[in-house]
């Protein structure tokens, strides 16, 4: 009986080192093989970690997002290294640090082209990569779109009264693209990378989560689109494969440290960010992370996973270990910083470390919190220091930063259950400062490029406003952006309420700013602005006349001026800001250039000045080949004969020059094709054409007194009406409805013509 007994058993212990040299192969084959399926990278636009319910949040319901948690792994403490969308993802997908890649802010930088993003590596790799992204910030002009096979940053045209319309995208048209990209991509070694702009504001979020604070509702938005992305996966049995990577570029604020919106501080509502990664087959499911990690790990563990090079420039580390369950990350320090308020107000920067239990940032009055038992960031430790640490000491404190700052401090560290230790926080405040100085030693602070009007405009729209022009003289006793709130608040709420076209209110608020700061010139330049669309245009004289006193060699308040003055038919004053502005462009072409030409050019047609007018526009045209002046002017020219089918042929060639250039729009030309296609009887053609001059101009009431008459004349009363209502409620105006009363008496209605009217003198005085 021994021996079968020995035999079994010998057989048993082969079998069982068989199985284990199995189960060892697969381990080191699964190890050493790459993914299998698809790396899809989601970020959700201004997503705080403590807005979901994964994180703890009570307040709103994101089942989906809870989903890839339940089937994820969920890191507690990531950290964003910017609150702001494009350097934030520039650190995200190329693994370093804003002052490593130079794009430290939304507004004139871009990707430089020594950077080499994720997708470049995959694509590398032989990966199929895709971006689709739902925000005019990430366009595919910054670079950010480099190394992506398909790149899609279309966003829908908008509506002449929706300013923010072609700034983002919704949701679900961008998840739809990236389904639709799935489906023919035809391998599953792909890598997708989804950028949702919820809950970004403003909030608009589906009359379905009406329920919810506005910006829970646009959080819950966010989860549905997530949610629909993954039952696309799991329908095309991908989502076991796939690894999912959910994360946010940055926080919103709230209001908790008074900024309600982001960019300018750098507390914990803005720069911790939700990360869950949900590997393929379900591996590590359930399991939360409370290691520190950080934005710039995201590239170098997705090539991990991808078993791609890893590129030894990167300042992050993967996380695969981690991941993996088998390591944990020593204490990390994560930097942090925001430039906001020194490139837009001339206020100081702010930098940040933390290692995700104490928080130190350096201000004029610099700031540390203990994040275990004021999570709240509420209570700075540095004000009840004995006395300012050593580096900040020569820095002059502002009048508010006193006393009264430390006694408060005191006041509240003594209502915590177990207040801190002093040595400890201030030898971690000793390590951080350490940190910092490391890092950034020798860093310089770069000048952001150029930003357009037209941009400019667009970045206020989504709330990045201000813009302060001298970057390099700023003062060594700057304003710490913590006094400073209310006045970007201010601004903000002022922008918000002109992009409304409730532009008396917006005027309201921004004269009692400039009351109290009037060196804000940026300030003044929206007064101009904003009094320019409203039509008061001696107001907005005044304030240019501001600016152009302030800053004696920028060229944009002149050009303005020039036009503020061509509205008021005061033409020697208009030709003399054109003038000025050409003086200081100094003749070296580009747009202002020619806008202070088609501005003169403009004037000479008023004046019935045919040579000087085509004398301009070839100097316009000199100075921006892309810009058709000169057609524009010669169609003007030839309309004002009669001689519409000559005028029409110049017309059509200025347009097709735009066209072809994707050159800045000129104010009239589709009007004057429009209005000469009237004169030629061709009326489906210049109904196109007035709709294309109110899509750039919604502000020309011309353009709308057209539209109606075209209407009007071929029977489309209904229509007509409507252009009517559009027409004061896009312009609400004494022009607009000045034009409004004359149509309604042409179409029979005394009664709404008088209304009409009577509004147009109320808001003339």
């Amino acid at each position: 009986m021994a021996h079968p007994f020995r035999f079994t058993l010998i057989l048993s212990l082969v079998a069982l080192g068989t199985g284990l040299a199995a189960v060892g192969g697969w381990r080191y084959a699964r190890a050493s093989a790459p993914v299998n399926g698809p790396i899809i990278l989601i970020s959700i636009d201004t997503l705080r970690a403590d807005h979901l319910p994964a994180y703890g949040y009570r307040s709103v319901q994101t089942p989906a997002i809870d989903r890839l948690a339940a089937d994820g792994v969920v890191f507690e403490r990531a950290y964003s290294h910017v609150p702001q969308t494009l350097p934030a993802h520039v650190s995200l997908l190329t693994g370093r640090l804003p002052f490593e890649t130079g794009v430290r802010d939304n507004a004139g930088f871009a990707v430089p082209s020594s950077e080499r993003l994720l997708p470049e590596l995959l694509r590398d790799r032989g990966y199929a990569t895709a971006g689709v992204v739902s925000s005019y910030v990430l366009r595919k002009e910054t670079g950010i779109g480099r190394g992506f096979a398909f790149f899609d940053d279309e966003m829908q045209p908008a509506p002449p009264d929706m300013a923010v319309g072609e700034l983002r995208r919704d949701g679900a048209a961008a998840e739809r693209i990236a389904e639709r990209w799935l489906e023919r991509t035809g391998t599953s070694r792909a890598f997708l990378f989804l950028h949702l702009f919820e809950p970004h504001k403003p909030y608009a979020p589906p009359p379905q989560f009406s329920g919810y604070a506005p910006y829970d509702a646009e959080v819950a938005y966010a989860d549905e689109i997530v949610g629909r992305l993954v039952r696309y996966l799991k329908a095309h049995q991908l989502y076991d494969r796939s690894t999912i990577i959910l994360v946010s570029d940055h926080g919103e604020g709230l209001g908790d440290h008074g900024e309600q919106e982001h960019g300018l501080m750098v507390y914990g509502e803005v720069i911790h960010v939700p990360l869950i990664i949900k590997q393929a087959a379900g591996e590590g499911a359930g399991r939360r992370v409370a290691d520190v990690v950080q934005h710039v790990d995201l590239t170098p563990t997705v090539l991990d996973l991808a078993k791609a090079p890893i590129p030894g420039n990167l300042h992050g580390r993967s996380l695969k270990p981690l991941l993996d369950g088998n390591a944990h990350f020593d204490s990390r320090m994560v930097y942090s910083e925001s430039l906001y308020g020194r490139y837009h107000f001339g206020w100081s920067e702010l930098t940040s470390m933390t290692d995700g239990e104490f928080q130190y940032i350096r201000a004029p009055r610099p700031e540390v919190y203990d994040l275990r038992r004021d999570p709240g960031e509420r209570i700075n430790l540095a004000d009840i220091s004995p006395k300012p640490p050593a580096e900040d000491a020569a820095v002059p404190q502002r009048a508010n930063s006193g006393a009264a700052h430390r006694g408060t401090a005191r006041a509240r560290t003594a209502q915590l259950e177990s207040p801190p230790q002093p040595d400890v926080w201030r030898l971690r405040t000793d390590d951080f400062r350490t940190g910092l100085d490391r890092i950034t030693k020798g860093r310089v602070v770069p000048a952001p490029s150029v930003v357009s009007p037209q941009d400019q405009e667009r970045f206020e729209v989504l709330g990045y406003v201000g813009r302060h022009e001298d970057i390099a003289g700023l003062a060594a006793d700057s304003p710490d952006p913590k006094d400073m709130y209310a006045v970007l608040e201010t601004y903000r709420r002022a922008i918000d309420l002109a992009s409304k076209r409730n532009w008396t209110s917006a005027l309201d608020l921004l004269q009692r700013l400039v009351h109290d700061a009037p060196e804000l010139t940026d300030a003044w330049n929206q007064i101009g602005a904003i009094a320019f669309r409203a039509g008061r245009y001696e107001l907005a004289v005044n304030a240019y006349r501001h600016v152009s006193s302030s800053d004696l060699a920028d060229p944009q308040p002149h050009l303005d001026l020039a036009a503020a003055f061509l509205r008021l038919r005061r033409f020697d004053e208009a030709k003399q800001e054109a003038s000025a502005a050409l003086d200081q462009t100094s003749g070296a072409g580009g747009a202002l250039e020619a806008s202070a030409h088609e501005l003169l050019a403009r004037v000479a047609l008023a004046r019935h000045d045919s040579d000087g007018a085509r004398q301009e526009a070839a100097l316009a045209h000199d100075a921006e080949p892309s810009a058709p002046v000169p057609a524009y002017v010669e169609g003007r020219l030839l309309y004002e004969e009669g001689r519409y089918e000559d005028a029409l042929e110049q017309f059509e060639g200025g347009i097709e020059a735009l066209n072809r250039s994707r050159g800045r729009p000129i104010e009239n030309l589709h009007f004057y094709a429009a209005d000469t296609l009237v004169h030629l009887e061709r009326n489906p053609e210049a109904e196109d054409e007035f709709q294309e001059e109110l899509q750039s101009f919604p502000q020309n009431t011309r353009a709308w007194s057209g539209l109606v008459g075209l209407y009007l004349s071929t029977g489309r009363n209904d229509e007509a009406e409507r252009a009517l209502e559009d027409l004061v409620r896009i312009n609400p105006t004494v022009e607009g409805y000045t034009a409004a009363a004359r149509l309604w008496t042409s179409f029979g209605d005394r009664r709404r013509a008088a209304s009409m009217r009577a509004e147009a003198a109320r808001r003339g005085h």
